[in-house]
């Protein structure tokens, strides 16, 4: 599996490049806009709002008859975004920017903030931001000492140190397994529970770091904590649980219009087989028109200057 990791955490999820307008361009950026067909004055939804960097190159292209509506459960990136989206520079400004309107909720609840058959186009970026990784106090990475946090939602839910000090050891490994694929999942659980309490993510890479050493080249690729890191990140946000709900049939298919298009972008094996899965079978039960006969992936170019993009995959689909 390649989780977009490396030895040094370089985390899937929105990485950035830099430009001129925005101050970053997300992964896939060039795809995502050609797959969402975006045209003006409709309606489209960027669920995974971020910074902001997919929405800017959308409202771009709206006009001021369109309507914008970013989600986030961060608050602090809606608010980052917000400082760009709702004051754009000129000539934006001058009568061409459209309606945007941000929302502070998981991506599985767009049907109780968007209309039925309201939406031209929806965008899911998933995975974690830059801005989260960057931030040692928000726990995501093992990079830079902070608490064990991980939550997206910084006011709600379990954090990971919750978790990782009141899991029981099996509880521990299936999480560790089914969420980090991770094989030494039952030697790391182990470890965890005898070295408690573990309070921060040094701590926590440490340890598992100690159990889990490579024992090849292969392993030697990715830090030993990697995998752990990502399926505690996974479980503490229901990362995978929001995505199936996003997909189901009460959710983005009820928001889009006939015609309307869903854009997701994913960045580990776990979220691309739901994805894959939930389009397929939306095509077969009249839902969907496919649009990726297979992924779409950055090119050389693109991971050269931004390697977080290397493990993206874009699958797209119509409504019908």
């Amino acid at each position: 599996m390649d989780n977009g990791f490396s030895e040094t955490n370089s985390a899937p999820g929105r990485g950035h490049g830099e430009s001129k307008e925005f101050g970053h361009v997300p992964v896939l950026l060039k795809l995502a806009i050609e797959f969402l067909a975006v045209r003006r004055g409709g309606t489209y939804i960027d669920a995974t709002l971020g910074l902001g960097g997919h929405s800017w190159e959308i409202a771009k292209r709206l006009g001021a008859k369109g309507h914008l509506i970013g989600i986030d459960k961060d608050p602090s990136a809606l608010e980052r975004a917000r400082e760009k989206l709702t004051n754009p520079p000129p000539p934006a400004a001058a009568g061409e920017w459209p309606k945007v309107d941000l929302v502070h909720a998981s991506f599985a609840e767009v049907a109780q903030h968007v209309a039925a058959a309201t939406a031209d186009g929806l965008l899911a970026d998933l995975g974690v931001s830059s801005m989260q990784l960057e931030n040692a106090a928000r726990g995501f990475s093992f990079q830079a000492d902070g608490p064990l946090d991980m939550r997206m939602n910084p006011h709600s839910g379990l954090t990971a140190e919750q978790v990782v000090n009141r899991f029981d050891e099996r509880e521990l490994a299936d999480a560790i397994y089914e969420f980090g694929e991770e094989r030494r999942s039952r030697r790391i659980a182990r470890a965890i529970v005898r070295a408690r309490p573990i309070h921060t993510t040094a701590q926590l890479a440490e340890v598992i770091s100690a159990a889990a050493r490579p024992m090849n080249q292969a392993e030697r690729r990715i830090h030993p904590a990697t995998r752990t890191f990502q399926a505690l990140r996974i479980l503490v946000n229901r990362e995978l649980e929001d995505l199936r709900e996003l997909l189901s049939v009460g959710a983005a298919p009820q928001v889009l219009k006939p015609g309307g298009r869903l854009v997701v972008i994913s960045f580990h094996s776990l979220e691309d087989r739901i994805v894959k899965d939930a389009l397929r079978d939306g095509a077969r039960d009249g839902v969907y028109r496919v649009l990726t006969k297979k992924p779409q992936t950055a090119d050389q170019e693109e991971v050269d200057r931004n390697p977080r993009s290397r493990s993206a995959k874009l699958r797209a689909a119509e409504r019908t």
